[in-house]
């Protein structure tokens, strides 16, 4: 079964924690205030980060 994910756009990210605070894993983090990080050891790429994102940067991808 292929593992889904999910990926930030760094470059966009404007670090509001909304991602962070609607996790059920709590596999994102914002790093140095910066941007937000996700551990994908504790993703299981369910989308809720990337719906409740305002800056619409965070993307559900599959590992190949």
């Amino acid at each position: 079964m292929l593992k889904k994910f999910a990926e930030v756009n760094k470059n966009f990210c404007v670090s509001c924690g909304a991602c962070a605070q609607e996790c059920p894993r709590e596999a994102i983090n914002i790093f140095r205030g910066c941007y937000a990080a996700v551990n994908k050891d504790l993703c299981v790429g369910c989308g809720i980060c990337s719906r409740t994102c305002p800056a619409g940067c965070i993307e559900i991808k599959t590992e190949n």
